[in-house]
Parts: structure tokens; sequence; C-alpha cells
């Protein structure tokens, strides 16, 4: 399995840190023996786990991604999990606040911050093969 988060190129590094963030969280909570085990240290101090699989940061514009998501989620592939995280999302006050906001908002009026892709290795290249790193 392979993991991919695709970010606005034009995003200032503490949006960029956030979305990733948040985009983690979410693939994490979905995706079970995503987090390996608590490993200790030399000390026997205990180090928690942390992910078990690379996670490439992609970039596109805010246009390009928005394009992705929606075509991703039209195809509906159901070997692929696809996550977005939103200017609705980012600027809510909290989730029943998201929620409201994200109920009244037409697809096409959503700007997506980042969007995480997580599936079958060869599906996944196949999407992103062409992205650019992000630097």
């Amino acid at each position: 399995m392979k993991c991919v988060m695709i970010i606005d190129e034009n995003l200032p590094a503490g949006i960029i840190a956030n979305a990733t963030a948040a985009l983690g969280i979410s693939l994490a909570s979905a995706v079970d023996g995503l987090i390996g085990k608590g490993l200790f240290d030399k000390d026997e101090r205990l180090h928690q786990g942390i992910t078990n699989i690379p996670i490439p940061i992609l970039t596109l514009s805010k246009r390009e991604l928005r394009i992705r998501y929606d075509e991703l989620l039209e195809k509906d592939d159901p070997e692929i999990l696809v996550i977005g995280f939103s200017e609705i999302a980012q600027k809510s006050l909290n989730y029943d606040d998201y929620e409201i906001k994200l109920a009244a908002a037409r697809k096409d009026e959503i700007e997506y911050l980042g969007i995480c892709i997580y599936g079958p290795k060869k599906k996944i290249n196949k999407l992103t093969g062409n992205l650019k790193m992000l630097r």
C-alpha cells in the first residue's frame, strides 16, 4: 500500500504543516495498522509508534487540486481512500461549525488545501507519478 499527500503549491509553510497534519490524523484513524508499535531506546524510554509507511508530499495548483479530488471521488475506486482538507475545514471554529459550512457548500465552491490518497502502490503511482515533490 502507498500514501501520498498533494498540497496546494502556493500555500504558506504554516498552512501546509496544518493541512498535512490534519490529513495524517484522518488517515491514521481510517487505516488500521498504519501506525507502528511503540519502541524503546537503549535507555528504556518509550517512543510512541509512528507511521510505518513513507508519505511523500506532492504539489498541484489550487485549481488542479480540486479537479484531481473530484475525479478521484467520481471514479469511486473501493481500493483508494481519498481524504480532502478544505479551506472550510481550516477556517471552521469547531467540528459543528465545519459540518454546517460544508453542508451549505456546493462542490464547485470548495477550495482544497490538500488531499491524501491511500491505496495499492501501482494505482497510487499511476495517479501521482507525474506530480512534483514539495520543495
